[in-house]
C-alpha cells in the first residue's frame, strides 16, 4: 500500500459527457480515504502553468449531471518537449503532489505514459472520449450520451426527410474510428452506414440504394468522418451527380455530440472508475489506464490501451448485422 497524500485530477483533450461525473468520483474516492485532492485546470497546461484549485465536496456537488468539464480542458503543445513536461515535474513536487488521475483519451494517455516513464510518476488515467477508441475497456465515458445524442438529432432528421422524400448524408465525428457511426446508425434504422473499418465506399452505397426498396420515402445514410470516402459532402456529391432525381441533403452534427447531459450509463461508468483509479494509485498501480470489461474494472497499460482498438467492438458479426438490417 502506497502512502499517497495528495492526488492531482484533470481533464485533457476533447471534453466528454460524463467527465464532471468522474471528477466527482475521483475526489469524493480520495476523501473517503483521507487523501487531499488538487484540481488542474486546463489539463496539461495546467501542470505547467501551475494553475490548480483545492478540491473537496463542497465543490463537486451538483456536477455529475453536468456535460463539459468543471476542470476545463485543452492539447498542450507545451507539454510535448521535456522543457514542458519538466516544468509540470517540478510543479508537482512543489505543490506536494503523489500522483495523478487524467482523464482523456489516446492524446491524453500518450502524455501520461511519457510522463510517468520520464519521472518514475504515479499515473492512472481515465477513458474519457466520445470515440469510444480504447483497448481495456467495453465503453468509454461519454461513448453513449454521443450516440444517444446522434440518434436524437438523426430521428429529429428523419422526420423532416419523411415529409419531403429526402436522402440525408449524416457525418458524425469518429476520425480514426467508426464506433459512434457503427452503433447510431443501427439505432436509428440508417440505409447505409460509411465507417473506415468496413472500407465501404461510394459505389458500394450506389449498390445499396440500387438495391433498397423503391417505395421508402426517406433514406438516412450515416458517414463517419474519418470514412477514407472524404466525409459526407463527398459522398453527397457523389449520390447527387448518379442519382440527380433524388433529393440530397447533408447534415454535419459535428460538437453537438460532445455536449449535453450525460446518459445513467455514462454516470455510473465514470463514477465507478474514478473510485477504481484512486484504488489503484493506493495499491501501487501506475501507467495504466482503469477500465470495465465485462462490468468488472481493470487497469490496462498505456501502451495498450492507445491506438489498440479490441477486435469485437468492430466485428464482422457487426458488418453482417449492418448488411441484414439495412436489406
Amino acid at each position: 500500500m502506497n502512502k499517497i497524500k495528495n492526488i492531482g485530477v484533470l481533464t485533457s483533450g476533447g471534453d466528454s459527457p460524463g467527465m464532471n461525473a468522474a471528477i466527482r468520483a475521483v475526489v469524493r474516492g480520495s476523501i473517503y480515504y483521507d487523501i487531499e485532492v488538487t484540481g488542474y485546470i486546463r489539463g496539461y497546461e495546467g501542470l505547467i502553468n501551475n494553475d490548480f484549485i483545492p478540491m473537496d465536496r463542497k465543490s463537486v456537488a451538483n456536477i455529475i449531471q453536468r456535460g463539459g468539464t468543471i476542470l476545463k480542458t485543452a492539447r498542450s503543445e507545451a507539454f510535448r518537449t521535456v522543457e514542458g513536461r519538466k516544468q509540470a515535474y517540478e510543479n508537482l513536487k512543489a505543490k506536494g503532489i503523489d500522483a495523478l488521475v487524467v482523464i482523456g483519451g489516446d492524446g491524453t494517455f500518450t502524455g501520461a505514459n511519457i510522463f510517468s516513464k520520464e519521472f518514475d510518476f504515479p499515473i492512472v488515467g481515465l477513458p474519457g472520449t466520445i470515440d469510444n477508441d480504447l483497448a481495456g475497456t467495453d465503453f468509454t465515458i461519454g461513448y453513449d450520451s454521443a450516440i444517444n445524442t446522434v440518434i436524437d438529432a438523426v430521428d429529429r432528421i428523419r422526420d423532416t426527410a419523411e415529409s419531403h422524400d429526402r436522402l440525408f448524408i449524416v457525418e458524425v465525428m469518429g476520425r480514426d474510428s467508426g464506433l459512434i457511426a457503427l452503433r447510431s446508425g443501427i439505432g436509428v434504422g440508417a440505409e447505409a452506414i460509411m465507417i473506415p473499418e468496413a472500407n465501404m465506399n461510394a459505389d458500394d452505397i450506389l449498390h445499396k440504394l440500387e438495391h433498397s426498396r423503391k417505395d421508402k420515402a426517406s433514406k438516412i445514410i450515416i458517414v463517419a468522418e474519418g470514412d477514407d470516402t472524404g466525409g459526407a459532402f463527398k459522398v453527397g456529391e457523389i449520390l447527387q451527380e448518379k442519382y440527380p432525381h433524388y433529393d440530397t441533403k447533408v447534415s454535419v452534427l459535428g460538437h453537438i455530440q460532445r455536449g449535453g447531459k450525460p446518459t445513467c450509463m455514462d454516470r455510473v461508468l465514470a463514477s465507478r472508475l474514478g473510485v477504481a483509479a484512486v484504488e489503484g494509485l493506493i495499491s501501487g498501480e501506475s501507467g495504466v489506464m482503469a477500465g470495465q470489461v465485462n462490468r468488472e474494472i481493470i487497469f490496462t497499460p498505456f501502451d495498450h490501451a492507445i491506438k489498440h482498438i479490441n477486435a469485437e467492438k468492430v466485428s464482422a458479426k457487426w458488418l453482417k448485422l449492418i448488411d441484414i438490417l439495412s436489406f
